[in-house]
Parts: structure tokens; sequence; C-alpha cells
């Protein structure tokens, strides 16, 4: 990695590769968050760099907004935005500190009583949002809060949280009911849908008790396939049912849900299945260099600003099967 705060080294990889293609798209379309993500990824970038970007999203309050989330616009704090912030910061290792202090600080303000987070806080009323996205004005009693398909605390927003804050050896007072929270959620699933299975793995994949995560995954392994959650032939995807409310195509693959070889969601699926899922994800790469987003499009803003992002996760996810080469 480069020396503090140093500038990414000039892109030496071959023109019109797959790699050159997505740094010249991510140049031409990203924000400055996302280039400097794609530096500190592809091109000898430091961590700083990063940090400085998203910090023109960080609130008073600890949280995080200003479309940082791009389907969520305004100013203000939300747990999705901040989600995609500890996201961040995880990923340039540093995700630690009185930084992620201030966001469980927030984090608790805007969870009910058993520590579940709502996808989206009420304060986001008046701005414009994603209209596949609830807005809700009232968390309801802890006893009535289940986390499947409830808007006032989900599993979808808190099980991703609460994974990387125990992958950072993060521990903090609302951090043990969130955990409990998530252990509810996963174990009493019964009829889910791909975004929620992905929720569940990113806090299966760091949860502190591994035997009880590996048994979990194991039984949610066996529930993706009875409801033909993943897309496990790309070329017939007709035989592969959307989940309800999802955009036409918004098909989810094995590598969606093992984002690397060492999730508890790679066990899911044989090698051939594996295989074919990369090769798909390889191939979805279009002529100006960057990656589609699948889910449904609501205005052309948030569809622009979250391309580059898809792109630096595809490419990360090639890259950590060995699938992708510069």
């Amino acid at each position: 990695m480069a020396e503090t705060g140093a500038s990414p080294l000039p892109s030496t990889t071959p023109a019109r590769s797959p790699l050159f293609r997505a740094e010249q798209f991510v140049w031409l379309t990203a924000r400055v968050l996302e280039q400097r993500l794609f530096a500190y990824h592809f091109l000898n970038g430091a961590a700083d760099p990063v940090e400085a970007a998203l910090d023109a999203y960080r609130n008073e309050d600890g949280g995080y907004g200003h479309a940082l989330e791009p389907d969520l616009r305004g100013p203000v704090s939300q747990p999705l935005h901040t989600g995609h912030a500890l996201r961040v910061l995880d990923a340039v290792g540093r995700c630690g500190g009185q930084r992620v202090e201030r966001v469980c600080r927030y984090l608790t303000s805007v969870s009910t009583a058993d520590g579940a987070l709502p996808a989206i806080h009420p304060s986001q009323r008046g701005y414009p949002v994603a209209p596949f996205v609830p807005v809700v004005d009232a968390p309801p009693p802890a006893s009535k809060t289940l986390g499947r398909g409830d808007p006032h605390g989900s599993l979808l927003a808190t099980g991703p949280v609460v994974g990387l804050l125990h992958r950072n050896e993060v521990w903090h007072a609302w951090l043990f009911r969130a955990t409990d929270f998530c252990w509810q959620a996963v174990e009493s699933l019964e009829k889910s849908h791909p975004y929620e299975v992905e929720a569940a793995v990113a806090f299966l994949d760091s949860a502190p008790d591994r035997p009880r995560a590996e048994a979990a995954a194991d039984r949610l392994g066996r529930l993706v396939r009875e409801q033909r959650l993943a897309a496990l032939d790309p070329d017939r995807l007709d035989a592969c049912p959307v989940a309800s409310g999802y955009a036409p195509g918004e098909h989810h693959f094995p590598h969606d849900f093992a984002k690397s070889p060492h999730s508890l969601a790679r066990a899911w699926f044989t090698d051939e299945e594996m295989a074919r899922s990369l090769d798909f994800l390889a191939a979805e790469q279009q002529e100006d260099g960057g990656w589609p987003v699948r889910w449904r499009h609501w205005a052309p803003a948030p569809t622009l600003e979250a391309r580059p992002t898809v792109t630096i996760e595809a490419l990360r996810t090639l890259r950590a099967y060995g699938h992708f080469v510069g």
C-alpha cells in the first residue's frame, strides 16, 4: 500500500483490459469517494483520501447522509447511509476508533428497543427516496419487531452493520442487543428473498459464535436452493423466478451471496455453479467499462451514482476468486 496520503500510482494496466476499461469508466462517471476507493483497491492508493472523501457525508449526530446511498436523497442521517459508510471504512481498514464509537451512538439512537435498525428513519420524510424503500413514522414495541419484512426494524438493515462491527472487533452496548436480534431473525427465516439472505450472510460470516453461524448458514443454504433464490444457470434465467417486488430481470447469482471464497455461502454452490456465476459476472461489463445496476431504476442520478460502486464490487469479487485479470 502507498504511503499515507500519497496519490495513487498511474495506471499500468494494459489498454482495453477489463480493469483499464473500468478505470476509465470510474474517472468519467464516479463521485470523488468512488474514485478514491477505486484507486485504493486497484492503483495502490492510500486510505487517507478515502476517509477524507467519506467525511463529506458525515453529520454531527455521528451518522451519514447526503445521498451516500444513492437511492436516498437529502442531507439527513439514515441507517442505510451509515451502513454504507461502515463498508467503506472496513474496505480500507479504518473501521474502528472514535469515529466508529460515534457511529454506534447514532445507531443506538435510531434502533428499536431490541436493537434492530430501520431501513429508513422517519427523518427521511420530505426528501426524495426510491419508491421501493418504505418510510415509516414510529417504531412499534420491541415484542412486535421480528425483523422479516418489517420496516421498523429489519435484518436487511441490521445484519450487515452488525457483521461489519464484529469483523472489526468493535464492542458497544447496542451491539449486544443488535446481535441477539440478528440471531433471532436469521434462525427464524422461513420464506425469504435474496437481499434479506445477503444481509443474513453478511452477519453470519463475521458472527463470533462460529459453530452457531455455520449451522445457521447450512440451513439458510438449503432454503436458498429450495426457494430458488439463486439463478444457478445464467443461460436459463427464464426458469428462475424474480422475487416479488423486484425489478424485471433482477436475478441474484451465487456470487451475490458468496462474495468471496471464504464466505459461508460458498458451500451452497458447486464449483461448476460458481464458475458459471463468475463467468456471467465478468461478461456483464458493459461497453463503457462499467457494470450495470440490476435493481429498479427510478431516477437518472441514483443509477449513475450507483454504477461505480457496483463496478468496484464486481471487480473485487472477481479478484477474490482469482477470476479477474487486469
